[in-house]
């Protein structure tokens, strides 16, 4: 991963919605859930499955592969740590949208 990565607004998902945002390294899908947004790798960690698809309860996100579910706060299947889909942090600048591609958030996995 690289540096940061410019969300132009039209590519923000609506509340309750969610976008996949493509970069050279690969693939973040975005959620918007209750007005907060979150940003995740669009891959499931255990097979690699795009994670677009997969069905959003609250703040799980549940793999439409296998059925494992992780909470988007921790990146992380309920009750295991160190094992998540990788997360991102946002940083809001003059009102737009950066991920920060080069740090994950350390609950989930580590860079």
């Amino acid at each position: 991963m690289s540096g940061e990565l410019h969300i132009p607004t039209d590519r923000l998902p609506a509340r309750g919605g969610r976008s996949l945002v493509h970069h050279k390294n690969g693939i973040v899908l975005l959620f918007d859930v209750e007005g907060c947004l979150y940003a995740v790798d669009d891959r499931c960690p255990h097979g690699g499955a795009s994670l677009f698809t997969g069905r959003l309860d609250g703040r799980w996100l549940q793999c439409p592969a296998h059925g494992l579910k992780f909470n988007l706060d921790t990146g992380c299947p309920a009750g295991l740590k160190g094992f998540g889909v990788r997360r991102y942090p946002i940083e809001w600048r003059a009102n737009e949208c950066y991920l920060l591609l080069d740090e994950t958030i350390a609950e989930g996995v580590s860079a």
